[in-house]
């Protein structure tokens, strides 16, 4: 923590630099969404918006866990934590893409 007030300004100026780029990434997720220059892949929202909203998203959870939540300044086991987390969604994602190009065709699956 910050204890003299040089570090405090830092640390406050850390936290107006991560807001700023908090307040951006809002407002361009918001534009993808609904402005018609921003739009990527078809017209209108589509996957190709969706995942790049969802990629903003998870760069703006990043910054919030890193910074406001002091993650930055965890120990390894944290990272080990978060690192599993991320590797069990992304299996569990993974599932759910094979279990959608090979479906089931059975009557007790209606």
């Amino acid at each position: 923590m910050a204890d003299t007030p040089e570090e405090i300004q830092k640390a406050k100026k850390t936290y107006l630099l991560v807001f700023g780029l908090l307040l951006l990434g809002t407002v361009i997720t918001v534009a993808v969404a609904t402005y018609p220059p921003f739009d990527v892949g078809h017209h209108g929202f589509d996957r190709y918006d969706c995942i790049l909203g969802l990629f903003i998203a998870t760069v703006k959870a990043s910054l919030v866990a890193a910074i406001f939540m002091h993650l930055n300044h965890e120990k390894k086991t944290v990272y080990w934590l978060i690192s599993s987390a991320v590797a069990a969604v992304i299996s569990l994602g993974g599932l759910t893409a094979l279990a959608m190009r090979d479906p089931i065709f059975d009557k007790f699956f209606y």
